[in-house]
């Protein structure tokens, strides 16, 4: 199997997953507070993780694990937590687009800070699938019922952490396995995670019978196993096979899966947005690195 079907096939897998992450966020607000949410969501994953991937944690480096510590916090704990805040306010598929300007932030941060090289063609390729999210954003804000779109900046925020997690994974850690890098980093921000539950005034005696936090609990569950487990792995496998922009350019596709996840709930979508799909595929397609003849 080539590196080029493998790095297709895993920004695909990557985008079903991750674009289905939004309505679970959604649903598992019904029964939780955004602070109880991203608690159980870092530490349930932490647990999936242990039970699969120990031993991938064997040889590292005091620095390595430093490095760890910063892409656990700007990569997992603050995105989880903002993710959650946001979208007691925001709609799922609004969140799902406005994730769509990492790669900008990608870009800019690998070429100023990290001497990352970009070439012409990734940059046409942000810029192009930037359009295309830009448009989303317009469509999605003209139909929201949304109580304060402020709180899109939070997503926003996510999207710079996600930028500067990205870029530090690709320049610090490219020696480490995936497995290795998922649950180090979990390892470093699940702590203060239990430290947020306990505070969080969680019904711990009485949680198992309101029907609203069990189901919610449910959500949380399958998000942490696919959503957040198997998937930081195979992001991480991604970004070990291709550059930095190419990788963080399936934010690009979770608009289009997250949407369509409001078709099946009766959700319009129109002319304009299957135009800004167009381009947000395009936009990942010219992102694509080709190789030079030596």
């Amino acid at each position: 199997m080539s590196i080029s079907f493998k790095k297709w096939a895993y920004l695909f897998s990557l985008s079903l997953i991750w674009g289905s992450s939004y309505i679970l966020i959604k649903k598992g607000l019904i029964g939780l507070t955004p602070l109880q949410l991203g608690s159980f969501r870092i530490l349930f994953t932490t647990v999936i993780l242990l039970l699969f991937g120990s031993k991938s944690l064997k040889g590292l480096t005091k620095t390595q694990w430093k490095w760890l510590a910063y892409t656990g916090f700007y990569g997992t704990f603050f995105p989880a937590f903002l993710f959650a805040f946001a979208e007691t306010e925001v709609n799922s598929s609004v969140a799902s687009v406005l994730n769509g300007l990492t790669p900008l932030f990608t870009l800019i941060f690998a070429f100023f800070f990290y001497q990352i090289k970009i070439v012409k063609k990734q940059v046409l390729g942000v810029l192009v699938g930037f359009c295309g999210t830009l448009l989303l954003v317009i469509q999605e804000f003209s139909i929201s019922t949304s109580n304060d779109p402020r709180y899109s900046l939070l997503v926003v925020c996510s999207s710079v952490f996600y930028g500067i997690n990205v870029n530090i994974l690709k320049k610090k850690l490219s020696d480490v396995s995936p497995m290795a890098i998922a649950l180090g980093n979990f390892l470093m921000i699940a702590p203060p995670a239990l430290v947020i539950l306990i505070f969080s005034k969680f019904n711990w005696l009485g949680f198992y019978q309101e029907e609203a936090t069990i189901t919610s609990l449910g959500y949380i569950l399958i998000l942490s196993l696919f959503g957040t487990a198997l998937a930081k792995v195979m992001f991480n496998k991604l970004l070990d096979l291709s550059s930095p922009v190419f990788a963080v350019s399936i934010t690009y596709l979770l608009p289009i899966v997250a949407i369509g996840w409001g078709l099946i709930d009766g959700e319009e979508f129109g002319g304009l947005q299957w135009i800004a799909a167009l381009l947000i595929i395009g936009g990942v397609y010219l992102v694509t690195e080709t190789k030079k003849a030596p």
